[in-house]
């Protein structure tokens, strides 16, 4: 068995960024590689690592070379979301031709694109016989955590099992630009976000005796708006944001969607999940909401309530900004301050996880199967949405389902229709 796994991140974006800062806080591992397509990026990140004291990785442009490097044990792919089944591919030929000393391959959320090509990357990880890891941060949220376990020790087995979550993920609009652009990303917010929220809730609702799959989705109802992004003085705004890369008076995708879903227990008792995402939110910064009912109980979380707030006066303007919150939105008034984010939204308990599953040669909690379940009710969501009414779940036929967001061809007004 290993003592110490070799990591090596795929992708030097905002994703693997994060996990450099949660690093600081996991034992038994080292950042050996960064990988990235463009040298420089790679770059900056590895010397982040280095300044963090979480290892000394070498630079690659190639993925195959990052998966022969034999320091290497697992993969963290962060790359968007309509690189990561190539980025498999390359990964699991290496693997089966015996090129590599991989254990186990962790990848961000959302799995992929769509449902066709999350079951395909878990079909090609199985076959190669990896462990895998789904990065699903927010079910590792320190508070989420804790509420969860209270909740059941003291509510639900007294009173009864909960019977409504509600999972909320909002801010003002991603960091680059193919996050915008749903030919691209395969969706817009919903993709994005909904995928947080989805299983927030579902991990909330289930008992931690509880299988996961004992909780089984019936039906889903959705709808999907573009609230601000298209009105046109901010379609100007996203267009010199992005360089003139995003145009939502061509080409929108939803900034706004929530769904319900209606589960059914082991048991037979009903509990529904209520999810709400946004790229339309005004507020300080990044807000994740989370709340859970039950005949006798409720807990409650939101990240802009946290132990630490300041105050700058009208006299004080300084530069923008995202030293306070992720997606700050200010910088004056009293504002939240969110310590240390990594650990806040569950980054680092995650990753200590992935690597302790990987070194123990343990099936990670979070897996490709919830990666692929995840994709499945966001793909059902857009379905609903579209359709306009409730869907029974499962639907049949939803692999080869692709949302009209993601072909470029919705319109926001037939919202109305």
């Amino acid at each position: 068995m290993l003592k110490a796994l070799g990591v090596a991140f795929i992708g030097a974006g905002f994703a693997n960024t994060f996990h450099a800062k949660a690093w600081v806080g996991v034992r038994d591992s080292e950042i050996v590689a960064v990988c990235a397509p463009h040298e420089e990026r790679a770059k900056k990140l590895a010397f982040l690592c280095k300044n963090l004291g979480i290892g000394e990785p070498k630079v690659y442009t190639n993925v195959a070379d990052t998966v022969r490097d034999p320091r290497v044990n697992a993969v963290w792919i962060g790359v968007p979301n309509y690189a990561r089944l190539e980025v498999v591919k390359t990964i699991v030929e290496e693997v089966l031709q015996g090129k590599t000393n991989l254990v186990g391959i962790a990848c961000e959320k959302p799995l992929a694109s769509n449902l066709k090509e999350a079951k395909e990357m878990l079909r090609l990880v199985e076959k190669a016989s990896l462990l895998h890891g789904y990065l699903e941060n927010q079910v590792f949220a320190p508070s989420v955590v804790r509420g969860k376990e209270i909740i059941w020790q003291r509510g639900a087995s007294i009173a009864g099992r909960p019977y409504l979550a509600r999972a909320a993920e909002e801010h003002s609009g991603p960091h680059e630009p193919w996050f915008w652009q749903g030919t691209k990303s395969g969706g817009g917010v919903l993709l994005d976000m909904m995928c947080h929220s989805h299983e927030a809730a579902r991990f909330l609702l289930t008992a931690p005796e509880e299988d996961k799959s004992s909780l089984k989705p019936r039906t889903i109802s959705a709808e999907i708006a573009s609230l601000k992004w298209t009105r046109p003085e901010y379609v100007e705004k996203l267009k010199e944001k992005t360089g003139g890369a995003v145009d939502y008076g061509k080409a929108p995708a939803e900034d706004f969607a929530r769904a319900n879903v209606v589960y059914e227990a082991r048991d037979g008792t009903l509990c529904m999940s209520e999810v709400t995402t946004s790229w339309s939110f005004t507020g300080a910064g990044l807000r994740l909401t989370f709340e859970l009912f039950g005949p006798e109980y409720s807990m409650q979380v939101n990240t802009l309530q946290p132990d630490l707030y300041v105050f700058f006066s009208r006299e004080v303007k300084g530069k923008p900004g995202e030293d306070l919150v992720e997606k700050q939105l200010a910088e004056q008034g009293l504002m939240p301050v969110i310590a240390d984010e990594a650990v806040t939204y569950g980054y680092q308990a995650e990753d200590r996880h992935m690597v302790k599953s990987f070194l123990e040669g343990k099936m990670p909690y979070e897996n490709w199967y919830d990666g692929v379940f995840v994709v499945e009710l966001c793909m059902a969501s857009y379905m609903a949405a579209e359709k306009g009414r409730k869907l029974k779940l499962p639907i049949s036929g939803l692999e080869d389902y692709v949302p009209k967001v993601a072909k470029g061809e919705w319109r926001p007004k037939s919202i109305l229709e």
